[in-house]
């Protein structure tokens, strides 16, 4: 394999290792080390934040190829974040259940 192909193989290897990661943080996916689903958006807010960092400090390095694939991991990742972040917002159904019913006389 040439050194180019290898290099690049690498760098895609890295930014999919920071998608799981971000992936597991959200509750996606499993931790394998726990076998559970756990969640910490912090955590993921920090992933994706170094992916950015990434993005920036590559900028103009990258083949076309290298390019559209982190910018769409990022993409993705973001995307997954903000939907995690909004079942946060929404009441749920224990917040319903611990609203006193109306007397009626």
């Amino acid at each position: 394999m040439p050194e180019s192909e290898k290099d690049t193989a690498l760098f895609m290897g890295l930014v999919l290792m920071f998608h799981a990661a971000a992936m597991q943080h959200m509750g996606k996916t499993k931790n394998p080390i726990s076998d559970k689903v756990e969640r910490s958006l912090d955590q993921a807010q920090f992933v994706i934040d170094t992916l950015d960092a990434l993005v920036a400090k590559t900028k103009g390095n990258l083949s076309d190829e290298e390019n559209r694939f982190l910018t769409n991991v990022v993409k993705e990742l973001k995307l997954n974040y903000v939907e995690e972040l909004a079942k946060d917002q929404k009441p749920g159904p224990a917040a319903e259940e611990s609203t006193p019913p109306e007397k009626k006389d």
